[in-house]
């Protein structure tokens, strides 16, 4: 068997292939994966992916392509770096960083990013390839490299990851160089990455693409150049480009005819004023539009010309081509001027040559030199592109530029007729010839772009003789050629004649050098015309070269050739680096010629130009040297003057560059080896002469120029001695030490009197550090040392801080510690402390930080991170020693030195603070232990050290702020926390010696632990947001530094002892931020602190309050910051020990005896976390949500009940407040911020600034913050409860008089009840959702909640809603309430069904005629309860009917708060579950449908339809349901024997349901009898149908009369108004009988209603899921039905109204058949449509109408027939509506739908629910009513009177939704009208009587009566005498008849009301 053998070589490889490694032990593999190998069998490796070090497993050897490595730590943790090139290793590494983001970039929508990297990954990839393959060029793998590394770059910047620094190109090892070193690289690459460097040259980029005209047909000539129009001159050579005659180039192939490079532009060059001008010269016939004839001759005529701005190029897009615009002269003879006419505007002069003519060409604007621009744009200089240069030298002139152009311009010519009538057409032709009179081929060029030719025309000027060309040509001759050599212009006249001939009229020529050599001066020439004829002979040149040529030059007596008119006028220009115009140069070159000039000559050479001098530098220097060797004596001070000169003359920025060729010239062409003695001898006479001199500027330029010097100086020696063997060194030793003696002495001299010495001492050192690399080519180390520290020591110490030579001097030794005779270690030791000495009196002065921050960042990085040399360990003390404190002080002062407004000085302190900082990190980074001994040794007393460490802490503290390096500099700051940890670790032993026991000192511990709690808290050290791969090596180079600096401070904490009282409680806040870093160990260590905190304040107090509050406000600070984690609370709330000897915080509290309080403050401290932990996931979330809102609830209500926090739960309100308004939810905001409100109190005390409230006393508060309450309410349509406040806050305004903003407030609130009738609201749905699971948060784990829906959200909107906000939940799919597996599950389960409201405001709901406007707000607000219903078969399930077994499943479930409150959803408290049996089931439905059809006969007897079709789709749907068998169903379920036998208990329901079938029959009779009378004539046809079905239902009823019960039951119709009727109140106790009324507990006592659906009895049997109405057990509350899939009831499914509600019979008068009378007063009252309908708006009554009261004895005998007896007709009487016209008797406490103002008793916030009150019957003994107080949010009532449910629907789902009729729990007999009358009186008195006794009038009563004091009280319709009747009178509602033998319950058995836990609750 083989055996597995660790591998030697292959260490490294990368997948080739993917490999799934299904075989036992392998390991997958991807594409590109990186492997590292540990040992190999058989064809197999075995070893590990690099990204996951911890997975090792088998792969295939040929899987595998293996790479060189390096193996580090060789062994079992042996690290494997590959040996490849640096930038291939992270370019690999950082391709698979971006990878990973760059998916994350697709998943985050960045679309443009993730392009754009996608290009910029595949463009390295490709370029990584070219460096793998190594074919490159060395150049060409320098700029590949470069090009990756700036993408590198940009997509890290882009991604924002880490700056890398780099050095040629490669990742830097940050341990491997010095941090000043590191931070320079850093800074460097920010600083190119932040401002590039501005471009000083620039060149224009121009294609000429193709003219574009109507007219064309002839060849043209184009011509580009740059034009100055403020000094009117080109500033290039002409561009020229030949077209064919279609306007297209015609040489389309060769691009550098089209193309071209405008060079080197200045910066000055760009400005609005300059141009590129076109000239477009076409060549033909004389003129355009001459027919075509015999002649075959072409002239170049003018065509036209275009023109435009460098400035417009600046702004323009560069890809885009520019039509330029064509303009065409109108006179000829002003051709040469069109450009300068068109750029001034002169209109009159030009015009365009065409409307559509133009030239497109691409003009673009490149930045940089041209070697920049041939790597940048090499395509454009492969492809081709000529160059065109600019006239003149460019403002920078290079050494090796070779030019040689003589530019001249034809300007213009004069010329006589000729003997002509009419002027000459002139044409000139140009020719260049050299000496012998030969042309010279090839040399006349017209311009670049088209090769130079033999001779140049100029166009044609038609019949002009004064013609002006201005046309520039270029004579490149040679420089050998130019002697001798002339041009010639030949004139010819052009005739327009048959021929075309051109004849030769006369000749100019000028010689292009001068006898003695001088170049044809530049300027302009005026050229003598020399006729001639046709035939002349010009070949023999030497014949005319003895002719004048220029008029300038003819002598005195050569009048007559002065004379003639004739001329040409040139103007020549020479560029070139080797010929000269200067005859002064000239003489000093040829010195030996005339050697009397030399003194003359040498003299003259500084007005001569410094280009002159720079282009013959080598010949001049040469001159000056020659005369300096053969006569020293006689002009040696001449020539040093000279030579000062032009070496001070390289120092302009012009001639810079001409610097290494006088280098070159030292070092290889200087010759004169005798000239050192001279050059001493000079220097030294003029340094000597400085003490004395009164004029010190010459002997200034003398010492600016003795860098140079003294590299001739020492130049010369060299050669001497190499000529001579070396002799005479000691003279030159001396004579040298003379020198320096004699610089020393002037350098020591200070200011006396006027003599500006010190300027002159600033210029000599500026100079002397570049002398020290010549001086050591002749001396050793340590004698230029000896010759720096003696000349620098010389300096004068004492100066003014104002005085220019510190700053020079500074700048010195900058320059010497930067020069190789620092670097040399021999010769550092020597000059250290003079430097050493200067910085530190500038530091310590505070004065040129910049200049002393770079001397320090020289020094410390000549320092070798491992040096091992005494001297370098001597270095590191005395630079300690030196400038450490003076260090730490400068970097306190820089930092906290306030910054300047202007943002220019900014970079400049940044960059000077952090190459402070990086000094002191490097040299903190050299020092040793025995360097730390010997520093804290030197502190002689403990405030020394005391303020040392103190300053120390405090430049730690400013090191690790984030600002102090920029965020990507990852690097620098982990080598800074790298050297802090090393740095404290040291001084902590100083610490815990010097400052513990009796010399403790507070202050610097506490500045030691300030700074270890900001060090671990540093962003850059959260190990946990790094990538991995970044983590894996932070941690490979680092470790944690967390944790060590946790184990620092646990160990200090330990050593405090009795101490540690001084930091409870101000470090628990500090200390618990350690805590919620996220890292395992650092918490371990840190969280038995706490305890020790604890222990020690229990022994101080006997308590930990102290450590509780601060413990508490800081976790709510930090853990909104972000920090803190699940695993933390666990960890706080563990007992499992955690750290070794450490247990867990809980566990070490249980062993204490202060036991219990620990336990209860880690359990409070532990929920608090939990809810913070959530409300920060939650507020991650981008909008608002459900889950936002329900987290701050939560945290806010445990502020508030658990820690009595004030502030923060004031916060938090506000907090919730900001997020409901964020979310619309305005009536939420407002109970929101009333939470606040109810705090205040009405006060003027005193409050401080808080949050965004200004300072402002208690009153201005609440008076704010209830007009904010009130406007949201408004927003969120809540008028009531604004109401409210408007009353509250009109009562405040009325107490202090302020009448203005009373009458605001009133006229506010009287809008808010106009918007309560006129505006339309929506009512919500309610929904209960569960959340289940363990992966919800904590405030909502494993709880139910009722929620309230949007506006027209219905349950499949809400359930998406919730599963977008859940994303990761499971919908359930049932409403069974889940087992233990789903509570304990890893998951999160969503379960959600709707549910319907049970209101509590019965009081309103049951009140007839109430507008549904008003009744539909008390439905929906202020619910604390919700029912849900399931049906579901108990037993057999019956086929044929199966009502026998359908039972309803009722759970009603109770909030905690109330819905709207101040969120959306609130916890379910409790639920209750019954279950209702299937004939409780029926006579729900049965009541259900009977109050439906009440409630829709009512709405159209009173005209509040619009038409009656719901009233004839519910009397369709349960006359047809009965003839399909709808009530029989129930007869042969509950009327057979069997049934009645098998459930004898049942017998009073069955009874019960009979009478139900019996009243529905009635009911139908009626409703019909109403429905003929508005049924339309279209609908007659089914109005008889419906009546023929009812007598088919009747007889299958078996009803033939109805009983006596239904007869005697009066008609509860009202005639007419809505008001009618609605003054009836329930009496409690009948006077007659004495029985007590009082409800029944069975569920069949309180008719409930299907809120949704309603279908017919075939329907409701066929649906076995159908949700059935029932009514619980419990009397105190009634349930609404909860929608389901299918709803059952008698009816099938048409819906009812909306808004139906339930009117209670209370009159006779609706009988349809009434009388001609009556009904005449019954249309005579306004519809509800036609007046108001409300309280407000009183219904006044015919006085005829007027209703009677009652006498007193017969209050509840109502009677509809005299015949009846009266116990017969006792019924119970339902509530109605509160009017302005009842009697305040009938009143009876029941408010109105906007219940009044309360009685004024302080703050609403104190009112109690109200007692409903009892109304008695009106007997003599008198009976004082309880005080009335009701409000609008507050409609529960107690005591004697229940709630009841209401009826509501909805049309528009076609599903009719039942409510709850309107039910008492303890109501009397119904007030019926009687045939017996009481007179008015008896009203009247009786509203007295209730008045005085009452403390609180009723709201509106007293004002209507003070406005109508005589106004009689009609009587209410119930009491008026009903009108006979001819119709069957409907049966009373169900609760009348079946309460009427029940005793009432007591008082004090009723549920008491649910204490309200805010005073919101009470508005």
């Amino acid at each position: 068997m083989n055996m597995w053998i660790p591998t030697e070589h292959e260490k490294y490889g990368v997948v080739l292939a993917s490999f799934r490694g299904t075989l036992q032990h392998g390991l997958p593999l991807e594409i590109g994966d990186t492997v590292q190998i540990l040992e190999k069998c058989e064809g197999w490796y075995r070893g590990f992916i690099l990204k996951n070090p911890n997975a090792k497993g088998i792969f295939p050897c040929n899987y595998i392509h293996l790479k060189n490595a390096q193996i580090k730590n060789k062994g079992q943790f042996e690290t494997v770096v590959p040996t490849e090139d640096s930038v291939i290793t992270e370019m690999t590494s950082t391709l698979r960083d971006w990878g990973a983001m760059w998916k994350q970039l697709f998943v985050k929508n960045e679309g443009d990013l993730f392009h754009r990297l996608w290009h910029v990954m595949n463009e390295i990839l490709d370029l990584r390839r070219q460096v793998l393959v190594g074919h490159l060029t060395h150049d060409r793998m320098r700029d590949v490299k470069q090009h990756i590394t700036a993408r590198l770059d940009w997509g890290n910047e882009q991604l924002g990851l880490d700056l890398v620094p780099r050095r040629e190109f490669s990742m830097v090892d940050p341990d491997e160089i010095s941090v000043t070193e590191l931070y320079r690289l850093m800074e460097h690459r920010h600083r190119k990455k932040e401002t590039p460097t501005p471009v000083s040259t620039h060149h224009m980029f121009v294609h000429l693409k193709s003219l574009m005209s109507s007219n064309l047909g002839e060849e043209l000539e184009v011509f580009f150049f740059i034009y100055d129009s403020r000094e009117s001159k080109p500033l290039s050579e002409r561009f020229f480009v030949k077209l064919n005659k279609n306007g297209l180039p015609k040489f389309p192939e060769k691009t550098e005819r089209q193309c071209t490079l405008f060079v080197d532009l200045g910066s000055g060059d760009l400005r609005k004023d300059v141009y590129i001008v076109v000239h477009i010269i076409r060549i033909g016939r004389m003129g355009a539009g001459e027919k075509k004839n015999t002649c075959n001759v072409q002239y170049r005529r003018p065509f036209g010309c275009a023109v435009v701005s460098i400035t417009d190029l600046l702004t323009a897009d560069s890809k885009e081509d520019h039509l330029l615009k064509v303009y065409a002269c109108n006179t000829e003879s002003d051709w040469s001027q069109t450009h300068d006419n068109i750029i001034k505007k002169v209109n009159s002069r030009y015009n365009l040559s065409g409307s559509n003519t133009g030239l497109a060409v691409a003009l673009q604007l490149l930045h940089g030199d041209i070697e920049q621009l041939r790597r940048e744009y090499m395509v454009l200089f492969t492809r081709g592109v000529s160059i065109t240069k600019k006239l003149g030298f460019s403002d920078v002139i290079m050494p090796g530029d070779m030019r040689n152009d003589l530019y001249i311009t034809l300007e213009k010519g004069e010329f006589e007729k000729g003997g002509k009538s009419v002027a000459r057409n002139v044409e000139v032709t140009a020719y260049a010839l050299d000496v012998d009179g030969q042309i010279l081929k090839g040399f006349v060029a017209a311009g670049s772009g088209e090769p130079g030719g033999d001779e140049y025309h100029t166009f044609v000027l038609y019949h002009n003789n004064s013609p002006r060309w201005a046309e520039l040509i270029k004579l490149p001759i040679p420089v050998d050629m130019f002697r001798g050599s002339h041009v010639r212009f030949e004139f010819r006249h052009c005739s327009t004649k048959d021929k075309g001939e051109k004849k030769l009229f006369g000749f100019s020529f000028i010689p292009l050098m001068q006898e003695d050599g001088l170049t044809l001066p530049d300027g302009t020439h005026e050229l003598i015309v020399h006729k001639c004829e046709e035939n002349a002979n010009l070949q023999d040149c030497a014949r005319y070269l003895k002719l004048p040529f220029s008029k300038s030059n003819l002598p005195g007596n050569n009048q007559t050739v002065k004379g003639t008119k004739e001329s040409l006028w040139i103007t020549s220009f020479l560029c070139s680096t080797k010929l000269t115009q200067n005859g002064d140069m000239l003489d000093l070159l040829k010195w030996r010629a005339h050697p009397e000039r030399i003194s003359d000559s040498l003299s003259k050479l500084k007005e001569i130009d410094g280009s002159e001098i720079v282009k013959f530098l080598q010949d001049t220097l040469d001159t000056l040297f020659g005369i300096l060797d053969e006569s020293s004596q006689k002009y040696a001070l001449k020539v040093f003057d000279s030579l000062v000169h032009i070496i001070n003359l390289l120092q302009d920025s012009k001639f810079q560059h001409f610097k290494p060729v006088m280098d070159t010239y030292i070092e290889g062409h200087f010759a004169g080896a005798l000239s050192y003695r001279d050059l001493i001898k000079v220097l030294k006479w003029y340094v000597d002469r400085i003490i004395e001199a009164d004029r010190q500027e010459h002997i200034q330029q003398v010492l600016k120029a003795t860098e140079y010097i003294f590299k001739y100086i020492i130049q010369s020696r060299r050669l001497f001695a190499l000529a001579t063997g070396g002799q005479s060194e000691e003279e030159f030793r001396c004579c040298m030490h003379e020198l320096f003696m004699s610089i020393r002495f002037f350098l020591s001299q200070e200011n006396k009197g006027s003599r500006p010495i010190t300027q002159t001492q600033a210029v000599f050192l500026q100079q002397f550090p570049a002398v020290y690399g010549e001086l050591l080519k002749l001396f050793t180390v340590r004698e230029v040392a000896a010759f720096v520290r003696e000349t620098l020591g010389s300096l004068p110490t004492a100066s003014q801080a104002d005085c220019p030579l510190e700053a020079v001097k500074l700048h010195c030794i900058t320059k010497t510690v930067e020069s190789q005779i620092y670097i040399n270690p021999e010769s550092r030791c020597i000059l250290l402390p003079v430097v050493l000495r200067l910085l530190q009196a500038h530091l310590q002065e505070q004065r040129d930080l910049v200049m002393c921050a770079h001397i320090l960042t020289c020094m410390l990085s000549l320092l070798k991170k491992d040096d091992a040399e005494p001297t370098a360990s001597e270095e590191v003390d005395l630079i300690v020693e030196s400038v450490l404190a003076v260090l730490l002080r400068t970097i306190l002062e820089v930092a906290n030195r306030p910054q300047p407004a202007g943002p220019t000085l900014r970079p400049q302190v940044q960059d000077v603070t952090g190459e402070f900082v990086s000094c002191l990190l490097a040299l903190l980074r050299h020092m040793k232990d025995k360097h730390y001994q010997q520093l804290l040794q030197r502190f002689t007393s403990k405030d020394d050290l005391r303020d040392f460490l103190l300053h120390i802490f405090t430049v730690f503290r400013i090191l690790i702020r984030p600002e102090m390096f920029p965020k990507d500099w990852a690097v620098m700051r982990l080598v800074t926390n790298n050297i802090i940890i090393t740095t404290v670790l040291y001084l902590s032993d100083a610490l815990r010696k010097n400052f513990l026991g009796d010399k403790f000192d507070f202050k610097v511990w506490d500045s030691y632990f300030c700074l270890s709690v900001i060090f671990i808290n540093q962003p850059c050290l959260q190990l946990e947001t790094f990538s991995a791969s970044k983590r894996k090596k932070t941690l490979e180079k680092y470790g944690d530094m967390r944790v060590m600096m946790g184990c620092e401070i646990f160990s200090m904490w330990q050593n405090l002892g009795e101490h540690k009282l001084n930091f409870i409680p101000a470090m628990i806040g500090p200390f618990l931020e350690v805590t919620l870093v996220p890292q395992p160990d650092l918490r371990n260590v840190m969280i038995p602190i706490f305890h020790d905190m604890m222990d020690w304040e229990q022994r101080r107090s006997g308590n930990f309050k102290q450590v509780e509050a601060k413990l508490i406000d800081k976790l709510d600070s930090l853990l909104s910051e972000g920090k803190g984690d699940e695993t933390y609370r666990e960890l706080f709330n563990s007992i499992i020990p955690l750290f070794g000897p450490y247990p867990s915080l809980l566990k070490k509290i249980e062993r204490e005896t202060w036991r219990e309080s620990g336990i209860s403050l880690i359990a409070t401290v532990t929920r608090l976390m939990e809810r913070l932990l959530d409300y920060r996931d939650c507020m991650k979330l981008g909008e608002v949500d459900g889950k936002k809102i329900g987290c701050t609830v939560s945290l806010l209500n445990f502020y508030k009940t658990e820690l009595n926090k004030e502030e923060m739960y004031i916060r938090y309100i506000h907090k919730l407040y900001d997020l409901h308004l964020k979310a619309q939810n305005y009536t939420e905001a407002s109970y929101t911020l009333l939470l606040y409100d109810e705090l205040l109190e009405w006060s003027e005390r005193p409050l401080r600034e808080f949050l965004s409230y200004p300072m402002q006393s208690e009153w201005q508060r609440k008076e704010g913050l209830h007009l904010t309450i009130i406007q949201n309410f408004d927003r969120g349509k809540c008028w009531e409860n604004g109401i409210i406040l408007c009353r509250e806050l009109a009562d405040q305004y009325e107490s202090y008089y302020d009448y203005r903003n009373l009458s605001k407030m009133r006229m506010m609130e009287a809008s808010y009840y106009d918007k309560i009738m006129d505006q339309q609201r929506l009512e919500p749905e309610f929904f209960r959702v569960g959340f289940y699971g363990k992966k919800f948060p904590f405030f909502l784990r494993n709880k139910e909640f009722v929620c309230r829906g949007h506006d027209y959200e219905r349950l499949e909107a809400f359930q998406q809603r919730m599963l977008n906000e859940f994303p990761h939940a499971i919908a359930m799919q049932h409403a069974n309430q889940p087992d233990q597996t789903i509570y304990q599950a890893e998951a999160q389960y969503l379960q959600i069904y709707a549910v319907t409201p049970i209101p509590d405001s019965q009081d309103v709901l049951q009140r007839d005629g109430v507008p549904d406007n008003i009744k539909s707000f008390y439905k929906v607000n202020h619910i604390w309860r919700f029912r849900y219903d399931r049906p579901f078969h108990k037993g057999t399930k019956d086929k044929e009917n199966e009502f026998k077994s359908l039972w309803v499943e009722r759970t009603t479930l109770t909030l905690v708060q109330s819905l709207p409150g101040i969120s959306r959803w609130f916890e379910v408290e409790r639920r209750e579950l019954v279950e209702v049996s299937p004939l409780e089931n029926a006579i729900e439905v049965i009541e259900n449908k009977n109050l439906q059809l009440r409630t829709l006969i009512t709405q159209c007897q009173t005209r509040q339809m619009q038409n009656i079709n719901p009233l004839t789709m519910c009397l369709n749907g349960v006359i047809d349901a009965a003839v399909n068998g709808g009530l029989a169903r129930y007869q042969e379920a509950f009327f057979v024997k069997d049934y009645i036998m098998n459930h004898p208990e049942d017998g009073d329901k069955i009874g019960r349901l009979r009478e139900l079938m019996f009243e529905q029959a009635h009911i139908l009779e009626f409703g019909l009898t109403v429905h003929e009378k508005f049924v339309p004539q279209d609908m007659r046809p089914l109005h008889k149908k419906l009546v023929d079905q009812f007598h088919l239902m009747k007889s299958s009823l078996g009803i033939q009369e109805f009983p006596a019960y239904v007869r005697a039951s009066p008609i509860h119709f009202t005639n007419g108004s809505p008001r009618a009727g609605r003054n009836s109140a329930p009496n409690i106790m009948s006077p007659e009988g004495g029985a007590r009324v009082v409800s029944r507990r069975s569920p069949l006592s309180y008719p409930a209603v299907n809120r949704y659906s309603s279908s017919s009895l075939s329907s409701q049997a066929s649906n076995e899921v159908s949700n059935i109405t029932g009514q619980s057990e419990s009397s105190d509350e009634v349930f609404n039905m909860q929608p389901s899939p299918s709803t059952s009831s008698l009816s099938s499914n048409h819906s009812a109204s909306p808004n139906v509600t339930s009117s209670a019979p209370s009159s006779a008068r609706g009988s349809p058949q009434l009388s001609d009378k009556q009904k005449h007063s019954r249309e005579n009252c306004l519809s509800p449509r036609e007046r108001p309908c409300s309280a407000i708006y009183p219904n006044p009554l015919d006085p005829t109408q007027r209703p009677v009261p009652h006498p007193a004895g017969d209050a509840s005998l109502p009677r509809s027939d005299p015949n009846i007896s009266t116990p017969d007709k006792v019924v119970k009487p339902a509530p109605s509506s509160w009017s302005l016209d009842m009697p305040l008797s009938d009143f009876n406490g029941k408010g109105p739908p906007v219940p009044p103002r309360p009685a004024h008793t302080g703050s609403p916030a104190k009112t109690t629910r109200s007692q409903s009150p009892v109304m008695t019957s009106r007997s003599p003994q008198k009976i004082s009513a309880p005080p009335f107080t009701p409000s609008p949010t507050e409609c529960q009532t107690t005591g004697l009177v229940s709630n009841s449910p209401v009826l509501s629907g909805s049309y528009s789902s076609g599903i009719s939704s039942l409510s709850r009729c309107s039910v008492s729990e303890a109501s009397g007999t119904e007030n019926t009208p009687t045939d017996h009358a009481l007179p008015n009186s008896a009203s009247s008195g009786s509203d007295e009587l209730i008045r005085r006794e009452n403390k609180t009038p009723p709201p509106y009563s007293s004002i209507h009566e003070r406005n109508n004091p005589r106004r009689q009280v009609p009587l209410p319709p119930s009491l008026s005498i009903p009108p006979s009747i001819d119709a069957p009178p409907i049966p009373p509602k169900p609760h009348q008849i079946r309460r009427q033998n029940t005793e009432p319950r007591r008082p004090d058995q009723f549920p008491r009301p649910r204490p309200i836990p805010r005073k919101v609750s009470q508005l």
